[in-house]
Formats: C-alpha cells, sequence, structure tokens
C-alpha cells in the first residue's frame, strides 16, 4: 500500500498563509522602489505597527539614523549589484520609539526579462546580542569584503567604460559612411567627419540644420516618411536617398536607422557607384536591345526580300511566256502559266498577310464567337493535315466564355499550331487541344504580360520532340525557324503573335526537350452573347444583276478602281469613279444615286475612306459601305465596331470574293 498520510500531503494556502503570518522571523516584500508591499504579523508585533501601517513606506524609514547612513552607504548597493545581502545588523525604531536590533537578510527577485519583480526581506530578533554576536562580526567582515569588491567592480566597469568610449569614438571617426544623430524633429545634432569627405559640408554647417535642407527634392517626401517611421520602429531595410553636396550635386545614400532615449541614430552608406554602374548598364542593355532590333530588321528585310523575288520572278516570269505564247499563236500553254502567275500571286498575299498579322496591323473582323464551336468545326481539318500516324484529342472546357475575336484568323492561328505539332512529331504522337477559362490576378497577369481579367485559353499539346530555351526566346523572330531551308517561312508563329496582341490577348510557350510542347493562346472574355452561326458566303459563280443599281468606286490605285469598276461591269451595274475621298465626297453629296460605296480606307484628300463614309451618310442615311484595305490600322475602320450596313474586305482579294460581297450588299 502506498497510502499518502496528511502529514506527507501538500499544504493547502491556508496552511501557507498561517506559516507566513506566524514564522518566528519577520518577512517583508518590498517594490523595486523599496516602498513596503506586504509584512507579516511576526514583524508588525516586534515593531507595535498595524500591517496597514507598514505598508506604504520603505524599510529604511525604520532604522535609526546611523542604520540609515549605514544601510545607504553599504548594503543598498550590495543589493543593487548582486541581488542580495545577509545578516545585517541593524537597529529598528518601534512605534514606541525604542530601538530593536535586528539581523536583515535581503534578496531581489527578478522576472525573465531581468527586471524587479520583488524585493524579499528577513528580519531576525537579534535582542539577545551576545546570541549573535559572532555572526555579527562576521557580516560586518563579509560587508567589508562587499565594499571593496563593489570598489574594484566599479573600477573595472569605470575602465571598461572609458575603453568603449574611446573605441565609439574611433569608430565615429574612422567611419566611411555617413553617421548622425538628430532629434525627433529632424534637426541635426552631431555628424561625423564623413560628411566632409564625402559631401563637403563640415560639421559647424550641418548642426542645428534639418536634414531636409540637404534632401534632393524628388526624394524630400519619401525621405520625410521613412524618417518618421524610424520613431515607431527600427529602420532594417536600407532606404536610398540622394543628398545634396557643397557644388550642388547630389550623391545617393542607403540609410538604416533606430530612435533611442529621445534620439535618431543613423548611418548612410555612399551608393553613388552603385547607381552610376545600373545606369551605365541600363545604357549598354539599351544599346543591345537597339542592335538587336536592327539585326531582328535585318533578317526581317533580307528575308522577305529573298521571298518576293522568287514569287515576283514566277509571276513576272509567267506574264512574260504568255505574251511570247500569244505573240507566237500558241494558246495552248496560257492556262499553265496563268495558274502558275496566279498561285505566286496568292503566296505572296500570304506573306504579306503574315507580315501585317506579325506588325499588328492587319485589318481584323472580330465578332463574338464561340471558341468550342469553332474547334469542333476544324476538328476534321485539322485531322487530314496532320495525316493518320497523329491522334487529335479535343478537350472543351464546358462553359467555357466567349471570346471577341476575328474567327478566321483564329482557325488559320489553330491550324498553324496544328500544323508545327505535326511537324515536331515526325514519328507519330498526339496532338491535344483544349480550352479553358482563366483568372488572372495581379502576379499572373503580370507573368503572362497581361492586364488582370477574365481570359480564356486555347491551347495546343503535342508529345514531339521540344523546345531548348533559347528556341523559345526566338520562336516568335520573323522569319527564324527551325525547319530546313525551303521548308518553312519562319512567319507562322510571328503572325500568331501579332493576331493574339491585336486582339488583346497574348500566346506563351511551355516546353521541355524531349517531352513535348505546349502552345496556349490567351484571349480577352467578352461579356455578350454570341449570334448563331450563319453561313459563309460562297465563293462561287456570281449572276448579273436583274435591276440596275449605281456604285461609287473610290481608290487612289488606278489599277485597283478599273479591276473593281471590270467587276461591277460584268455584274451589270453602273460604276462611278473617284481618286480621293474629297472628290468622292462631293459625288456623296450630289443628287446622283448611289446604292453602294466601295472605298479604300487609306486615302488622299484630307480624310481617310471611313471618315468619307460616315460624312456620306449624313446626307445618305443607311448607305451600304464596302471598305477594301490592304494596310490600315484597325482603329481606320472602328476597331471591328462597324455600323450595320458596312464590310471589310482585305487586299489582295479573289474577284469572286469582291462580286459576292458586292451583290449581298446591294439593296434588294
Amino acid at each position: 500500500m502506498n497510502e499518502v498520510g496528511p502529514a506527507a500531503q501538500a499544504p493547502d494556502s491556508d496552511d501557507l498563509e498561517d506559516l507566513f503570518e506566524n514564522a518566528p522571523c519577520g518577512y517583508i516584500s518590498a517594490l523595486a522602489n523599496g516602498r513596503i508591499a506586504k509584512v507579516n504579523r511576526t514583524f508588525a508585533v516586534w515593531t507595535g505597527y498595524e500591517a496597514e501601517h507598514l505598508v506604504g513606506r520603505r524599510f529604511l524609514d525604520f532604522l535609526t539614523i546611523a542604520g540609515k547612513i549605514y544601510y545607504e552607504t553599504h548594503f543598498a548597493p550590495l543589493l543593487r549589484m548582486q541581488g542580495f545581502f545577509n545578516e545585517v545588523a541593524l537597529d529598528l525604531v518601534c512605534a514606541d520609539g525604542t530601538t530593536l536590533p535586528v539581523l536583515v537578510n535581503a534578496v531581489v527577485r527578478r522576472d525573465g526579462a531581468e527586471g524587479i519583480r520583488f524585493i524579499r526581506v528577513t528580519v531576525f530578533n537579534a535582542s539577545d546580542r551576545r546570541q549573535y554576536e559572532r555572526k555579527l562580526l562576521e557580516a560586518r567582515r563579509t560587508a567589508e569584503q562587499a565594499s571593496l569588491a563593489l570598489q574594484d567592480f566599479n573600477a573595472m566597469l569605470e575602465a571598461r567604460v572609458a575603453e568603449r568610449s574611446r573605441a565609439l569614438d574611433r569608430a565615429w571617426r574612422l567611419s566611411p559612411d555617413l553617421l548622425m544623430i538628430a532629434g525627433a524633429d529632424g534637426v541635426l545634432s552631431a555628424v561625423n567627419g564623413a560628411w566632409a569627405d564625402l559631401l563637403g559640408w563640415e560639421a559647424s554647417e550641418l548642426v542645428g540644420q534639418r536634414f531636409e535642407v540637404f534632401t534632393h527634392p524628388e526624394d524630400l517626401a519619401a525621405t520625410q516618411a521613412v524618417f518618421a517611421g524610424i520613431v515607431e520602429a527600427p529602420l532594417t531595410r536600407p532606404y536610398e536617398g540622394r543628398l545634396r553636396q557643397s557644388d550642388g550635386s547630389y550623391r545617393w545614400f542607403a540609410w538604416t536607422g533606430a530612435f533611442e532615449d529621445g534620439q535618431v541614430y543613423a548611418t548612410g552608406r555612399d551608393t553613388t557607384a552603385e547607381h552610376e554602374q545600373a545606369a551605365v548598364l541600363a545604357q549598354a542593355e539599351d544599346a543591345l536591345r537597339q542592335a538587336q532590333k536592327m539585326e531582328a530588321v535585318g533578317q526581317l528585310t533580307g528575308g522577305l526580300a529573298h521571298d518576293f523575288n522568287n514569287l515576283l520572278a514566277g509571276i513576272s516570269g509567267s506574264l512574260e511566256l504568255m505574251q511570247t505564247r500569244m505573240s507566237q499563236g500558241r494558246l495552248s500553254d496560257l492556262d499553265r502559266y496563268m495558274n502558275a502567275a496566279q498561285g505566286a500571286a496568292k503566296r505572296a498575299a500570304a506573306l504579306t498577310h503574315r507580315l501585317l498579322a506579325f506588325s499588328r496591323r492587319q485589318t481584323l473582323d472580330p465578332k463574338p464567337t464561340d471558341v468550342n464551336r469553332l474547334v469542333a468545326g476544324m476538328e476534321e481539318m485539322i485531322r487530314r493535315t496532320v495525316g493518320p500516324s497523329i491522334n487529335i484529342e479535343v478537350v472543351g472546357a464546358s462553359g467555357l466564355w466567349p471570346a471577341f475575336i476575328d474567327p478566321p484568323q483564329l482557325e488559320n492561328a489553330l491550324l498553324n499550331l496544328c500544323i508545327n505539332a505535326r511537324d515536331a512529331m515526325p514519328e507519330g504522337g498526339r496532338i491535344t487541344i483544349e480550352t479553358a477559362n482563366n483568372w488572372l490576378d495581379d502576379r499572373a497577369a503580370h507573368e503572362h504580360d497581361l492586364p488582370p481579367g477574365q481570359f480564356l485559353s486555347l491551347c495546343v499539346t503535342d508529345t514531339g520532340t521540344g523546345m531548348t530555351p533559347d528556341v523559345i526566346a526566338r520562336a516568335f523572330d520573323p522569319f527564324f525557324t527551325t525547319k530546313p531551308t525551303g521548308q518553312g517561312t519562319g512567319l507562322g508563329l510571328s503572325m500568331i503573335y501579332g493576331f493574339a496582341r491585336q486582339s488583346g490577348g497574348q500566346v506563351r510557350i511551355y516546353s521541355e526537350v524531349g517531352q513535348g510542347t505546349t502552345m496556349c493562346l490567351y484571349l480577352p472574355r467578352h461579356y455578350g452573347s454570341v449570334d448563331a452561326e450563319g453561313a459563309l458566303l460562297a465563293h462561287s459563280a456570281v449572276l448579273r444583276a436583274e435591276q440596275d443599281a449605281t456604285v461609287l468606286v473610290v481608290d487612289d490605285e488606278p489599277t485597283v478602281r478599273m479591276l473593281v469598276t471590270d467587276v461591277l461591269e460584268e455584274l451589270g451595274y453602273t460604276a462611278i469613279e473617284a481618286a480621293d475621298s474629297g472628290a468622292g465626297l462631293r459625288v456623296l453629296q450630289s443628287n446622283v444615286r448611289i446604292d453602294l460605296l466601295v472605298t479604300d480606307v487609306g486615302l488622299p484628300g484630307g480624310m481617310n475612306g471611313r471618315q468619307m463614309a460616315d460624312a456620306g451618310r449624313l446626307a445618305r442615311p443607311g448607305l451600304k459601305v464596302l471598305f477594301i484595305t490592304g494596310y490600315a490600322e484597325n482603329a481606320a475602320v472602328g476597331n471591328g465596331l462597324l455600323e450595320p450596313g458596312m464590310q471589310v474586305l482585305t487586299k489582295p482579294f479573289a474577284i469572286d470574293a469582291l462580286a459576292s460581297r458586292i451583290r449581298n450588299l446591294i439593296p434588294g
């Protein structure tokens, strides 16, 4: 049995209180300032005071005059230095005026931060002096030894303080950084010699001045805010600002500091050389970028000249041979040369179109578009294009947001991406076409070089050879290609990049060598609805008109006017020609019947084609307009926001496409 008897149990609080109150010695708890916070009954009985009359007074107040002097000169310092003293012989003055000889022990109790919680004083009755004579003598000797030790300790402290002061003084004088002491109001009270070395100001010119006097005006507000913040919390992360030199120029300094004892202590490291080096580096980077731009322009013009020379050779050579055969009366070969010339002209048009897309100057015809439906409509064509060795997987996001883009251009971009993916998998593989909705916060938008907001993505992923980082860095450069000579123009990705940027989006490459590549188009969300898919215009033979109509043709290029006029005559319409916007507007403001306006966008005469059309519609509300353009800022035709009855046809165009547009726009 391990039962614990009552005697072995821990005493409760009542027992402890009784033990404290009725102990054979007096107990006093004093605060750090020496005031009594609590005494026991034994001490009160000895001195003849009520306990409540003792609380708040100092233990020192109950000593005789000699005891007070002896206590303050010997034992109070001892208590402060070592935290305790023992067996000090003193005389207490009781309430009735008598004295009570006592032996006193004291100990300081501290908290975790080394602050004084309280001072515990234990008082023993020493009336029987003979009983304690030996102990009192030993206490006196101990006190004498403590006094000597205290003197030695004080001397040691004084020596250390003196040495530390000399060290601090040397550091202050020899520091290469700016050192300063200032009041909370910003007035300098002390500076070191580095101010004269770095800025040319002597201490006499600085002390008593506010730091704002020497701060660069552009940095003043930020510097004042930082200085005010030092009063609240130390400045540990360096703040860089400029200070004025005595010659009026400025130098950069990185400041740290703290606020102590009502003063701001701060250190400023000279960073002027670092800023100058950064400026030189920035200039070098600008020069490098300019050189890279010039190199890119050289590659662009060289590649463009090479491709167009080949195409022009095909066109001019075919025309010359046609002329020769016609002069010889040999008409059997004309179709072959005509097809060759037309094919070269179409390739030249495609090359120009890609260049305009890369430069973001192509004329787009954006419409609210269901991208999932567009991909589904392209799927069969893509399968036929990439061949049977490539598996196609389409993953369309449910609830995909609509996009406001030019659908044919997006189809062209998607087909180009799939062809590139096919070429990266010569042994076959898998292409995944995936759509998704994306919320881009500030961080993600910064990474994608887009404004924050909602975007939908169209991604094409292959399992091919992948790209190295240097290839990814140059993938969108014009005429850059990894394909063998003659197998690629290097404009496919450039065209996709230009289309994406012109549409308000972005294109990004994610690739690992040997693992494959993902090309993602990010397009801004359209918040309107998507109209039902309309039927495409058929480029078929166009019948002659069954009714009379008059068409105004405005173009500064005679050849284009001739071609359009001939088409109109073939259709049975009457054509009126004008070579500039001024002449065209005069016709529009006349009483001549006009059923359709066909105009270039870039025109001489003070107005562009859109401005002329808008002015003409003031006199002829609802006038149908067909813009034909080969190079124009999209803004010139309204950024795709054309009014009803207006359409755009991009040069060069097929004659049957022009005829179909005209027939569909003529009223009736």
